[in-house]
């Protein structure tokens, strides 16, 4: 029997390997650490357009983690865009491998508890235990020593250039494909169609 729990953290973790030695059963646990790190920080704020940037740093740097919508609203204008680009960069993250599935957001909506129906943002948070990484995270940006990021690895060369007289991929030789073709003579290509020239 296989038993897959996703996202358990560390104390979870233990518990149930404890609760399955006292069955004498056996059980293997593979936790996945879905806490934010400098890397993954410098990663999400390098991710984001520079409008949800700044606001990334506005809650990070002026309200060490909690900053009023309406100051927000102030600095960077209507907020649907930036929080759109905050909460898409998770999942984005997740497909592309920059961190594990099951991670938190780092900034987070408070909404108004007098009128819990309406769902107006108050002010935006970030978890107290985050603040200190995505400080680092931003001060390594602004002095250009990000985290270091594995680059994209270079497509193989084969060695030798494509000719332009090669036909593009998905054409066969018998169909009517548009060619460009360099008039070395120093006339205008296009002197024989239609325009008038004086």
């Amino acid at each position: 029997m296989k038993i897959t729990i996703e996202g358990a953290d560390k104390d979870f973790a233990e518990n149930l390997v404890a609760l399955a030695a006292a069955h004498d059963a056996e059980l293997t646990v593979a936790t996945v650490d879905t806490s934010w790190t400098v890397e993954r920080a410098t990663r999400y704020l390098r991710s984001l357009t520079a409008g949800a940037r700044r606001f990334a740093e506005m809650v990070v740097v002026d309200g060490d983690g909690y900053l009023d919508a309406d100051q927000l609203r102030a600095a960077v204008g209507k907020l649907n865009g930036p929080t759109v680009a905050l909460s898409r960069t998770i999942p984005r993250g997740v497909r592309k491998g920059w961190w594990p599935e099951g991670i938190s957001a780092p900034i987070t909506p408070v909404y108004d508890p007098d009128n819990p129906s309406w769902h107006k943002n108050i002010a935006y948070e970030m978890s107290s235990e985050d603040v200190p990484v995505f400080r680092s995270a931003i001060a390594a940006l602004a002095t250009g020593r990000g985290a270091p990021v594995a680059p994209e690895p270079p497509a193989p060369w084969s060695g030798e250039a494509p000719s332009a007289f090669d036909l593009p991929p998905g054409w066969g030789a018998g169909d009517n494909v548009p060619r460009a073709m360099l008039d070395e003579s120093g006339t205008d290509s296009m002197a024989g169609s239609n325009s008038e020239h004086a």
